[in-house]
């Protein structure tokens, strides 16, 4: 639907009667515009052409096939009338009966129209909605994410409650991941349905929904550094490395903020150009960064974990590497096809296609939580998982056993190693206690085994 379409002329030009059409062109169709089919390469009639009978003089050719679509290509003409300086294109409606990508042009062959500005604007409306087809899955989609986040937000909330005197810091964290991603799937469901109903973006939905899913990338990445750097596994705190994982958390919110606001507020654009190359490569380079310091930090953490030879932890970090290096492997293979479809489709005519790309990252971005989760997960045995000051974090857990240096195995419900907790127990209360009597001949004999056997194992 044309609606208050404008067209101002130079007044230099304003002398005679001047000629702008519209074009409405199907993607399939466009090699109908211009003269090819005469054998020329001229796109406006001249008057050799007018003379075959193929064209009228100041017209864009078009090539009128019997064997087209009816929605083949459209003119809409609007005349500048004798010496006025504005004309105002007819309120109209075009009926599409296909479906497909169009492109509407304005164009004039008339030299002396140079200069011509046009104000005004288009509505273009789909069977379904105002979205455009490009878009219109994502509605559904996100309706969809937003239920998944709930569901996973309520196993979470079960485990959480169930075993919540055993919780860690690190499970509030991934809480509060589960609920960014819950709202931000709801507030982009409603702002796309919003969109589809009236047409517009509704500017405070558009504006909170990428607010929360800067601040749901960034905390995102941000959990999976602080887990990968071992916070409350092998570290209590971050130490001096806290305001460095802040500065980078705060960089990167201000460059995906920025970006997301660019790409959604406001009119789609199909052609972002130069503007939008700025924005993305600070996102990129900060991922980059992100990915780096993660791997870093976890290549530290297990060297750290096999030192301590804390079995279990170390495990459980091994599963953690795979699943991001496995992310990580899709990652890189989906840029490679995202630069591929983009590459091989630069006019939209893959365009039932589009809305998998950004469709994905939100997938990818959730199965990573559902592996924290998973990994994470609130059990009435902590220690696994957290980290342990009282016994220096360097036993082994007890559920996973190991071989000492003298080949005793040391288990769970070995009276060797409870014998050693008792050491460690009796080295930390020294200080405070007075000296015991000295052992039975029976006691004597196991704190001296549990004595060898931490020797053993130093060596």
């Amino acid at each position: 639907r044309f609606e208050s379409i404008i067209f101002r002329r130079p007044k230099e030009s304003a002398q005679k009667t001047g000629l702008l059409e519209a074009l409405i062109v199907p993607i399939k169709d466009r090699d109908k515009i211009g003269g090819s089919y005469l054998n020329s390469t001229a796109i406006c009639c001249t008057p050799e052409l007018a003379n075959s009978g193929s064209c009228k003089v100041g017209e864009v050719i078009i090539h009128d096939d019997p064997n087209s679509s009816p929605d083949g290509p459209k003119r809409l003409q609007t005349f500048f009338e004798g010496n006025n300086e504005v004309a105002e294109m007819v309120l109209q409606t075009v009926e599409i009966t296909h479906d497909g990508m169009y492109y509407l042009y304005f164009m004039f062959c008339d030299p002396e129209l140079l200069g011509t500005t046009i104000s005004g604007r288009t509505v273009w409306r789909n069977p379904d909605g105002y979205l455009p087809g490009k878009m219109a899955p994502l509605m559904p989609f996100s309706g969809f994410m937003s239920l998944a986040y709930l569901g996973l937000g309520l196993v979470w909330f079960l485990w959480f409650t169930r075993y919540w005197k055993d919780v860690i810091q690190l499970h509030f964290h991934i809480t509060a991941v589960i609920g960014l991603g819950m709202s931000e799937m709801a507030l982009w469901y409603f702002e796309y349905a919003n969109f589809n109903a009236n047409g517009s973006r509704p500017a405070a939905i558009t504006f909170w929904a990428v607010t929360f899913s800067a601040v749901k990338k960034t905390v995102s990445r941000l959990l999976l550094l602080v887990v990968s750097m071992g916070y409350g596994v092998v570290r209590p705190t971050l130490g001096a490395l806290t305001l460095k994982v802040l500065l980078l958390g705060v960089g990167y919110f201000m460059a995906s903020e920025a970006l997301g606001l660019f790409e959604n507020l406001g009119n789609i654009n199909d052609f972002y150009g130069k503007a939008r190359l700025i924005l993305v490569l600070p996102v990129a380079v900060l991922d980059a960064c992100f990915i780096v310091w993660i791997f870093s930090a976890l290549s530290q953490t297990l060297e750290k974990l096999q030192v301590r030879r804390s079995g279990a932890k170390f495990v459980l970090y091994q599963k953690f590497t795979n699943s991001l290096a496995a992310s990580v492997l899709v990652s890189i293979a989906w840029i490679g096809y995202e630069l591929y479809f983009n590459a091989a489709d630069p006019l939209g005519e893959l365009w039932r296609r589009a809305w998998i790309i950004p469709a994905f990252w939100a997938l990818l971005a959730y199965m990573l939580l559902i592996v924290v989760c998973v990994l994470w997960a609130p059990s009435p045995n902590p220690t696994r998982y957290s980290y342990s000051e009282e016994m220096g974090d360097d036993i082994e857990d007890q559920e996973t056993p190991f071989v000492s240096g003298g080949g005793v195995k040391l288990g769970g419900g070995d009276v060797a190693s409870m014998a050693m907790l008792e050491i460690r127990k009796e080295k930390k209360l020294s200080t405070t206690l007075p000296p015991p009597p000295p052992p039975a001949a029976s006691e004597y004999y196991v704190f001296r085994l549990g004595e060898d056997l931490e020797e053993n194992k130093r060596e």
